[in-house]
């Protein structure tokens, strides 16, 4: 089973792109994240065209997650528990299942957090705070459990390019850092790092300043796998190429291959 995810900075903005590369890349299932579409916006039948059942947790303008999958999810469940007032599209899960082998997929779009001292920094700690608590229930239920998505934490020096520039941002703050730390520590796998280690090793460019073209990037899209599918992993990745691409995101996808027999 191939899983993916990209932010993709607006459906509208990056349709055929993201479309381009679903044939490309022909995961089974694919987290969307920066959607930034209400749910009866979202140009399903392009995607459904595709090939793929559609499940979306949308907002106007802003944030908005989408889950895409060749067979149809179970269990769709939109926003992350923990705040019934939390009115942001962050958060969408459902089990997907081949083959026997069924995971519970989550796709998350994890609050940016800045400027620091502000409101913002605070709904990110507290909805950082929600996502751990959301993977302890995950585990203690002793399912396969995916969380994937744009985190918006560099987790350590390597994961950037440039670590003081990002000294004062909040992706890369001792509170966002330390979280991600908490998540695999309870024993979530990072599948990239398990798979990649090497540094420069990046998911996002930003558009400005060249960026892109100095591989001045961050490695903020992430994979975590619980023990269950820790144990499938067979393969992780990142489709660097895609930034490349006419009007692209910002963003790469990032995906990982697990067994199912």
């Amino acid at each position: 089973m191939k899983i993916a995810t990209w932010n993709i900075n607006g459906v509208k903005a990056r349709l055929d792109n993201v479309i381009t590369w679903l044939k490309e890349a022909d995961p089974d299932v694919a987290c969307l994240q920066e959607i930034k579409s209400v749910d009866e916006n979202f140009p399903r039948e392009a995607f459904e065209d595709a090939g793929y059942n559609v499940e979306t947790h949308g907002q106007k303008s802003f944030n908005g997650v989408a889950l895409l999958s060749k067979r149809p999810l179970e269990d769709v469940r939109r926003g992350l528990p923990g705040d019934s007032t939390d009115e942001q599209a962050r958060f969408i899960d459902g089990v997907a299942i081949e083959d026997g082998f069924a995971v519970r997929i989550a796709g998350i779009y994890l609050p940016n957090g800045n400027p620091l001292g502000t409101e913002k920094f605070d709904y990110k700690k507290a909805w950082m705070e929600r996502l751990i608590a959301y993977a302890e229930a995950g585990l203690e239920a002793d399912e396969p459990l995916l969380i994937a998505g744009d985190y918006n934490i560099i987790p350590t020096p390597i994961d950037c390019a440039n670590p003081k520039a990002w000294q004062d941002d909040a992706l890369y703050q001792p509170e966002s850092r330390d979280v991600f730390f908490r998540l695999t520590n309870l024993g979530l796998t990072d599948a990239i790092r398990a798979t990649e280690p090497a540094e420069e090793t990046y998911t996002f460019w930003d558009y400005q300043a060249g960026a892109w073209q100095k591989n001045n990037g961050i490695r903020i899209d992430h994979i975590l796998l619980s023990p269950r599918a820790a144990d499938r992993l067979e393969h992780a990745a990142i489709d660097k190429h895609t930034r490349g691409w006419e009007k692209p995101s910002d963003h790469v996808p990032v995906w990982v291959e697990l067994g199912t027999a």
